[in-house]
């Protein structure tokens, strides 16, 4: 990808400047290419002796020499200090609110594993004495304690992107720090978006400019991070066919022992019922049945905690020695390998700990950790020493221990609250898979699918059909072939196990990067977790050929479908860059293009973010005219969760002004919906252009203004720049420049410099080419819009190898040819639409 990482238009450099007065230390800093004016040197560097006069060099690089103004910028940077987005403090009866809501959304994958975890766990290891049931009973009070409760209550939450999180969520901070996206499209402007909240890197922190610089320069480490990205999204996919199937058919498993007769076939019967029904309703969406979950759940934990304690009291209350860590030692050292075989049964006591952090942008950190350490920890302990007690005393029950260990009159309404949490664990994990695949789509790394959003208030609410019906068919399956619970839960470990080893990677990432974390510390975190999920890791990938290998095929196919589309649609975006038309061309055409101009609107969709795509030669060479006002519209998504609808749009004007032609950026973030309809988008797309070009002539005066003055800064600052004072800022007339990214920043720089204007500057309402330009777009409002699109068909060159012959001529092309085509992807209405076919050879 090195040639995409030369296509990029927009970069960072680093600008280091040394005071030389009184021994002053060094000091460096970061800044974006908008910062550093591309067509004149720095200011430090007109004149080569000012460095030599104490602190000329560092005032001159941190004060800005006004160039010309860029609309994006300067509209990002407007919006960005009217509306900062902070995050509100929630109440103290919120924020307990939420945390009961995350019983029924968040933990029910947890919540439902003392269904099959100790049935699992004996069965790899038989009960010869108290040590194999107090060594299994210490090694699950250990692995919930230090992986959920540790690792990702008090360490993972920590790392989400703007209250969101999941694999996807730490991609894209990551790549707001550092620019390891695949598609070379950032601009700028986007990191004026309120809600990118970049924080710069500080001097002190070396070791991570030096990672940033690393991970900038190998292309080799970009595809990297992307395959690991991609790899433990597949292993939450995994998980949406996996987590359905073990609920469910544990569940229903509970009726073996109750019901004469009641054999396996019947337990897979009634669980592909089950399961059916289950994928046929989320049509309907879960806000319909959503207000049942979190009661429902929290039943189900009192019923695991009161369970747990009366067998504890009645059956063998010291069971609590296993809180003495070394019977997990005892436990190893009888059994040795049946001991690292059982591993694979007792990872299972953690699956879902993962929904925890993915399933963050519905609720709040704090109400996640109340949730999990005061009422989903205890309840799950006392379930896991009640089944202990109760096994001390009939060791023989280890086959169906949870409904062994209920009391029989309890046992039909335990019976029913277990189908519905299982239900409803399996619902939380579906939808997680729903939210994964759109954020995988927004980000270019999946086929362009159907959605279709569920609830009108909650834009987390989303249903995929083709995702739905897949989950169903593979469920139903896996169900049928493997008929135990125990085998699938060999499938299961390594899905689970997966993932966690992949959150455990970008999280240190992030603590060397982002995070002011000791290096020390931040070893740590992988040394410490790492090591004990690669031991898991390790006893679940023994069970490959007993079940194993089925995560395995999923994240294999799901991993090869993703990289390539990703494959794909940068070597087509890098296709359309370096195929670009030549501005020279245009200006040769003449504002006429070379044929009639008729009013109108055309919208020509394209995915550049410079320049004129090639695309639109081939409608001035097909069509007998073109509308009197183009506009280039961009549909980019930004790694942010969600771009606020006033900071959506940012023009820029193309070519001269007679020419009336513009570019627009519509910006999304991975959350984002677009669920606005042609007629809406189209309104606010006006409203926008009519706004630019009301700015865009304030800001031409704006700058003649600067220009003046800035001449006169400096005939002022070569007469007495030894005499001032470092601090004064305000001789030169011109703002300094903060971080504009900094959350104190309340007004833009246009703002500050706007009352050191001369009064002579004309309004833009004084401008009669601003009102011509207002009519002349009127007019072509009131003519109508059309949208040209590109019916576009990518082919390897001829001389690639065969392989990259094999990716893109049949297996991308398969993809495009059977993912949502770009009218119905765009929304754009079909009466008004011109296609025109385009070949892209990469």
């Amino acid at each position: 990808m090195e040639e995409g990482d030369r296509i990029e238009e927009s970069s960072s450099v680093r600008l280091s400047s040394r005071s030389h007065s009184g021994g002053g230390m060094g000091e460096s800093r970061w800044v974006d290419g908008s910062e550093v004016d591309s067509e004149s040197p720095p200011w430090s560097l007109l004149d080569e002796n000012e460095d030599k006069e104490g602190y000329g060099s560092l005032r001159r690089r941190l004060i800005k020499k006004p160039k010309r103004v860029d609309s994006f910028d300067v509209e990002a940077m407007e919006i960005a200090g009217a509306h900062g987005h902070h995050n509100k403090e929630l109440s103290t009866w919120r924020t307990l609110a939420l945390a009961f809501q995350t019983l029924g959304v968040v933990y029910g994958d947890m919540g439902t594993s003392p269904l099959y975890v100790f049935s699992d766990v004996f069965s790899k290891v038989q009960i010869e004495s108290d040590v194999d049931i107090l060594g299994a009973l210490s090694l699950v009070m250990y692995t919930i304690a230090l992986i959920p409760l540790i690792k990702y209550v008090f360490v993972v939450l920590k790392a989400n992107d703007n209250g969101e999180g999941g694999t996807f969520a730490l991609y894209s901070l990551i790549c707001r720090y550092a620019k390891v996206n695949m598609l070379p499209n950032r601009q700028p402007a986007d990191e004026q978006i309120s809600s990118f909240k970049l924080k710069l890197p500080t001097p002190e922190l070396e070791r991570a400019l030096n990672i940033k610089e690393t991970l900038e320069r190998r292309s080799s480490l970009k595809t990297l991070l992307l395959l690991l990205v991609l790899m433990g999204t597949s292993m939450v996919i995994g998980d949406g066919i996996l987590t359905p199937a073990i609920s469910v058919m544990s569940a229903v498993s509970g009726l073996q022992g109750e019901i004469k007769g009641f054999d396996t076939t019947a337990v897979v019967v009634v669980s592909i019922i089950i399961l059916v029904v289950l994928f046929t309703i989320q049509r309907f969406g879960t806000g319909k049945v959503g207000f049942m979950f979190a009661p429902a759940l929290a039943l189900w934990f009192f019923s695991l905690g009161s369970i747990g304690i009366h067998n504890l009291v009645k059956h063998d209350i010291t069971v609590v020695k296993a809180f003495n860590p070394a019977y997990i030692y005892y436990f190893f050292k009888k059994n040795s390998r049946d001991a690292w075989s059982a591993l694979g049964g007792c990872v299972l006591c953690i699956t879902g700990a993962e929904a925890m952090f993915a399933d963050l942008g519905h609720f709040s950190v704090r109400a996640i950790q109340i949730a999990f350490t005061f009422v989903v920890f205890p309840c799950l302990l006392f379930a896991y020493m009640g089944q202990a007690a109760y096994l001390m005393k009939y060791p023989d029950s280890s086959g169906r221990i949870f409904y062994d260990s209920v009391p029989d009159s309890l046992f039909w309404p335990v019976f029913m609250i277990a189908t519905i949490a299982a239900m409803i664990a399996s619902q939380a994990m579906i939808s997680a898979t729903f939210s994964c695949v759109k954020q995988a789509m927004a980000l270019g790394c999946f086929p362009r699918l159907k959605i279709i959003h569920t609830s009108r208030r909650l834009m987390g609410q989303i249903y995929i059909p083709v995702i739905n019906w897949f989950l169903m068919i593979m469920c139903v399956v896996v169900v049928s072939i493997f008929r135990s619970t125990t085998d699938i839960a060999n499938a299961y470990g390594i899905a689970e196990v997966g993932v966690m080893l992949v959150t455990t990677s970008l999280v240190t990432l992030v603590m060397l990067l982002i995070w002011r974390t000791n290096l020390f510390i931040a070893l740590c975190f992988p040394l410490v977790f790492g090591s004990i999920e690669l031991i898991y890791f390790s006893a679940v990938l023994s069970k490959v050929l007993e079940g194993g290998w089925l995560p395995l095929v999923f994240a294999t196919l799901f991993l090869t479908v993703m990289y390539i589309w990703n494959y794909g649609s940068v070597l087509k975006y890098q296709s359309e860059v370096r195929e670009k038309i030549s501005m020279d061309i245009m200006l040769e055409l003449g504002s006429t293009l070379g044929t009639v101009r008729i009013p109108g609107i055309g919208l020509v969709y394209n995915e550049l973010v410079h320049g004129i795509p090639s695309i639109f030669g081939q409608f001035l060479l097909s069509l007998p005219a073109i509308h009197s006002t183009i506009v280039f519209v961009c549909i980019k998504y930004v790694p942010v969760p969600v771009v606020p609808q006033e900071e959506r749009f940012l023009f820029r004007r193309v070519c001269p002004k007679d020419y009336h032609m513009f570019r627009c950026i519509a910006r999304y973030g991975y959350k984002d919906i677009r669920k606005e309809d042609h007629h809406a988008f189209e309104q606010l797309l006006v409203q926008s252009l009519e706004n630019f070009l009301r700015k865009e002539a304030q800001d031409i005066a704006l700058e003649s203004g600067l220009h003046e003055m800035d001449l006169d800064s400096v005939s002022s600052s070569s007469r007495d720049y030894g005499t001032r004072d470092v601090h004064d800022d305000e001789e030169l007339k011109i703002p300094l420049m903060h971080d504009r990214r900094s959350e104190e920043a309340g007004t833009s720089v246009l703002e500050d410099a706007s009352p050191e204007l001369p009064s002579s500057v004309m309004s833009s309402d004084e401008d009669p080419s601003l009102e011509y330009e207002l009519s002349a777009l009127r007019e072509a409002i009131d003519s109508g819009f059309t949208y040209f699109l590109a019916h576009g068909d990518v082919r390897a060159k001829k001389n690639s190898f065969f392989l990259k012959k094999l990716v893109i001529n049949y297996l991308y092309a398969f993809l495009r040819r059977n993912c949502r085509v770009g009218a119905a992807n765009m929304s754009v209405p079909h009466m008004n639409i011109l296609q025109v076919g385009m070949t892209y050879m990469v």
